[in-house]
């Protein structure tokens, strides 16, 4: 077999990559334990609003909370999709092929289910 051949017959064969993403193991993995604390500062900020509302506290005052609880939120809705965008899309175009168009795609849709709130 010449040195041609077996380049040739290196590239019809495609890799097997296994990656994490194949293991189960999400994006957010790495941070899960920051991320469920903040996601109960969050809880806390929430419950805080239904004690505002309880005590009968000045609208505006709890319309400036509702506006914090929801920047929080946005902020961490990001934070996750910039860690499925480095994990999970990753993932994907390393492999290639119609997967890398689907995970582009749920990334989309995702941007844009964030973009209406």
């Amino acid at each position: 077999m010449t040195t041609t051949e077996t380049a040739g017959a290196a590239t019809s064969e495609a890799p097997s990559v296994m990656t994490d993403h194949d293991r189960g193991i999400h994006g957010y993995h790495k941070q899960k334990d920051e991320h469920l604390k903040r996601l109960r500062r969050i809880e806390g900020q929430i419950r805080g609003l239904q004690r505002m509302v309880d005590e009968d506290v000045y609208c505006i005052d709890i319309l400036t909370q509702v506006s914090a609880s929801t920047k929080a939120l946005q902020s961490f809705a990001l934070q996750l999709l910039e860690e499925h965008l480095r994990h999970c899309v990753a993932d994907a175009a390393v492999k290639g092929g119609d997967e890398i168009d689907a995970k582009v795609e749920e990334a989309t849709k995702a941007i844009a289910r964030l973009l209406r709130t």
